[in-house]
């Protein structure tokens, strides 16, 4: 009978699903029997569509896809379009604010011209205030010159020209200021705001107690060797090692440059990073559109700070000054009797230090090292690492909120550094440049 045949077309289809189970359940296990076994390169089938699921959930999920229906009543063409409308959603809005900062920037484009414009007018009436521009006359019969008697109604005043100034002038603050709350308000940003994700790269390395006991332990064992060689009367000097190939190789001179100096630059590094170039005063309203940041914030020297220092206290003129020449040249006081600040000290020993190591293109870790040397031979490291530490623009601009300099102050460090204070030191600053200065000289 028809339900009969029905019956059988049903057991019928069970049969065929169930073997097309088993089949699919046997062919997985063979190729991961074969995969396991290594005469299988690729990956088995099931291992490779369920990555392939978990990237397209992730897809859909970060895209807000709704997909709710099932995709097999979809077509090709209907699912492509549901992607394109996805992406658009996160596209769109990223083009618009491109658009929004190319109008700002030529807007700010257009103040700049109108200021230079007004700019230029004060400077043609100030030329024509002297008198020699509105004098073009001809000569009369008599071979004098007669002036010329058009009048001058081109001519700009004095005050004229300030009002037009100062008009300008209020004019781009208030499109300035219009900028700054428009960028705000549509952006959620403001002048020198720096992003939050700037520094996450880094908070995993927020812990400086391990760079402070390193920094204790160095400073021990120099004391100690300190110590010792004082008890001795043997106090390396830099006559002492002229004979010697490689120069300074003694225990107190390694100990100075490979772990005092290695641990001060490793706990003055603790938070140091390069802060970016300085933008225009024009280009600040809109500081958070413009891709000025990275994302993460490039690292530097703590050599570089005493070079920062030196050039923000004009360190090149206090040293080339011509008294400071005819001192050095017939050792004769420059101070008239007084004595030497920290200060001058240490613009004197950077210079030192840039004169001597820079021509042969000496590394930041070499420079430093000789003037850690320096200011130990002078029982100053204490007092010019404090120069540093108390520079409040470069502590700002270049030590992150959560840095051992920025939370401290170097306050610990520099009661540690304290210790060598009252030893005496006689150690060699050129080490790094030495063999290099002989060969020149040879040639």
């Amino acid at each position: 009978s028809e339900r009969e045949k029905q019956e059988q077309i049903e057991v019928q289809k069970e049969k065929q699903r169930e073997l097309i189970l088993q089949l699919k359940t046997q062919l997985d296990d063979l190729e991961t029997f074969a995969y396991q076994e290594g005469s299988y390169d690729s990956l088995p089938q099931s291992v490779v569509m369920e990555r392939q699921q978990m990237i397209i959930n992730e897809l859909i999920k970060k895209l807000d896809m709704d997909l709710s229906e099932d995709i097999a009543t979809l077509s090709p063409e209907e699912l492509r379009q549901r992607v394109d409308a996805a992406i658009a959603q996160i596209v769109n809005p990223a083009r618009v604010k491109e658009q929004l900062v190319e109008q700002l920037k030529t807007q700010i484009r257009d103040l700049e011209m109108f200021i230079n414009f007004i700019q230029d007018e004060v400077g043609s009436s100030g030329k024509a205030e002297d008198g020699h521009c509105e004098c073009a006359g001809g000569k009369d019969g008599g071979g004098s010159y007669k002036a010329n008697t058009r009048p001058s109604g081109n001519r700009v005043n004095p005050e004229d020209a300030r009002k037009m100034r100062e008009t300008g002038l209020h004019l781009m603050r208030r499109m300035l200021a219009v900028l700054q709350i428009f960028a705000v308000s549509q952006f959620g940003c403001a002048t020198g705001q720096i992003p939050r994700t700037l520094w996450q790269k880094d908070q995993a390395n927020k812990d400086y107690s391990p760079l402070i006991k390193k920094l204790e332990l160095s400073v021990e064992r120099v004391r100690q060797l300190a110590v010792k060689h004082q008890q001795e009367d043997h106090v390396t000097s830099s006559s002492d090692l002229q004979d010697i190939p490689l120069g300074g190789r003694d225990e107190l001179t390694l100990a100075v440059r490979k772990e005092l100096t290695v641990a001060l630059r490793d706990l003055m590094a603790h938070g140091l990073y390069a802060s970016s170039q300085g933008m225009s005063l024009v280009l600040a309203p809109i500081a958070c559109l413009i891709p000025a940041f990275t994302s993460s914030p490039q690292t530097m020297h703590p050599w570089e700070l005493f070079v920062k220092y030196y050039n923000a206290k004009n360190g090149q003129a206090f040293v080339e000054s011509p008294a400071r020449k005819l001192s050095q040249s017939f050792a004769l006081p420059v101070t008239g009797g007084a004595a030497i600040t920290p200060k001058q000290s240490l613009l004197t020993a950077i210079h030192t230090v840039l004169t001597e190591h820079d021509p042969f293109k000496r590394s930041a870790d070499s420079e430093l090292k000789a003037l850690v040397c320096m200011a130990l031979n002078e029982q100053r490291l204490v007092s010019w690492v404090n120069l540093i530490c108390k520079s409040g623009a470069l502590v700002q601009s270049h030590y992150q909120p959560w840095s051992y300099m920025a939370n401290t102050g170097f306050e610990s460090a520099l009661n540690i550094l304290s210790r060598l204070s009252n030893l005496k030191f006689n150690l060699p600053v050129d080490l790094a440049v030495r063999q290099l200065k002989n060969i020149k000289d040879a040639f």
